[in-house]
């Protein structure tokens, strides 16, 4: 099972569609400040399901901050990270992601991508697919024996 995941896209939806037609994942995961941007996203691609939160930059939200979302085997934390202090570092999330049972969890708001480890959960940003210096965006694929690998995609 294979997910596509997006932050901060911030109106700007060319980087994910791109992305999107040329992976053709199992689901698209959009972290937030995107409410117009998963829109274009449902109509381009009604056959992919898409789970979206808000994020701080989303006046009307209609997404919760945070949620659960399995990806194959595993369970994700999806959120935009504002309401975790991830500026300040991603403690809070991991401990969060653990106390629900996840294995993965997810956040934008920072435009900086990461990809690390806290204790068991895997930390995942992708960055900012819409509005910075170096655009990117991640995909999580969790294997069948229950593996999940993370990555981490530039756009030039």
């Amino acid at each position: 099972m294979k997910a596509a995941v997006f932050s901060d896209t911030h109106g700007k939806t060319d980087v994910m569609v791109a992305a999107i037609a040329a992976c053709r994942p199992d689901m698209i995961i959009h972290l937030g400040d995107c409410e117009r941007d998963t829109r274009v996203l449902s109509e381009k691609f009604p056959e992919i399901p898409l789970y979206a939160v808000c994020g701080n930059c989303d006046m009307n939200p209609a997404q919760p901050l945070a949620r659960v979302v399995e990806i194959g085997s595993a369970k994700a934390l999806i959120c935009h990270g504002h309401s975790y202090g991830v500026n300040y570092g991603t403690d809070r999330l991991a401990y969060a992601a653990m106390e629900q049972g996840a294995q993965i969890a997810m956040y934008g708001h920072t435009h900086a991508a990461d990809n690390t480890q806290v204790g068991s959960v895997h930390i995942l940003n992708p960055g900012t697919a819409g509005k910075g210096y170096r655009l990117s965006w991640a995909t999580v694929e969790v294997l069948d024996n229950g593996a999940i690998a993370c990555q981490i995609h530039w756009e030039n």
